[in-house]
């Protein structure tokens, strides 16, 4: 529900839109992203560029919420305030009046900046890994069946990536199909992968019934 009410809030903003996400909320996300079992991309957060649709801006990403409270007291204005922040029923809202002041009690320290710290390491990381999987080709079998693992799901992730990557499940059928563990896979959207040939083909699904 709350991936799903941000995608409809990125849909309708234009381009180059510069959001308020703060280095608190950097490492909420990162946070929030653990205890979804996220990989690599998740832990490297938000991006002080580039949205779920490219074209969100996050510039304050490393400034913290008290330092952009304090500009706003200081000129004398009153931010708004969503009161959906407030309720604790919501997974990140639990993160962040919860877990995280949690964290920071047992740990004897302000973990915001460590968090912030591994989400700009794991997105140096990220890019890296991109760039070599990028030199794959998803739709040659042989190509996907020797290529180190990380870098094979990584091509068929940005292959098969539209304004969200595919779940970890559809990567690995995707893959023992490439390697040829089975003939062909569907996938969540009305998506078959195929190999014919030592190629991988991506069509829509025979419809059903």
């Amino acid at each position: 529900m709350e991936a799903r009410a941000r995608e409809a809030r990125y849909s309708v903003l234009p381009n180059d839109v510069l959001t308020g996400h703060t280095a608190d909320d950097q490492a909420e996300t990162v946070l929030l992203n653990i205890l979804r079992g996220a990989g690599i991309d998740g832990l490297a957060g938000m991006r002080p560029s580039g949205g779920p649709s490219g074209q969100v801006c996050h510039p304050i990403l490393g400034i913290r919420r008290f330092e952009t409270e304090a500009v706003c007291a200081l000129l004398g204005w009153e931010p708004v305030r969503d009161p959906s922040n407030d309720d604790q029923s919501l997974l990140r809202n639990r993160v962040r009046h919860q877990i995280l002041p949690l964290l920071n009690e047992a740990s004897s320290r302000d973990l915001v900046p460590i968090f912030s710290r591994q989400a700009s390491l794991m997105a140096d990381d990220s890019d890296v890994l991109d760039a070599l999987a990028k030199e794959i080709d998803p739709t040659d079998a042989k190509a996907l069946a020797s290529a180190p693992v990380a870098l094979a799901r990584r091509a068929i992730r940005l292959w098969l990536s539209t304004t969200h990557p595919p779940d970890a499940a559809s990567v690995e059928r995707v893959l023992a199909v490439a390697r040829g563990e089975a003939i062909a896979c569907e996938l969540p959207g009305g998506l078959r992968i195929s190999r014919t040939n030592q190629r991988i083909f991506i069509t829509p699904a025979p419809a059903q019934g």
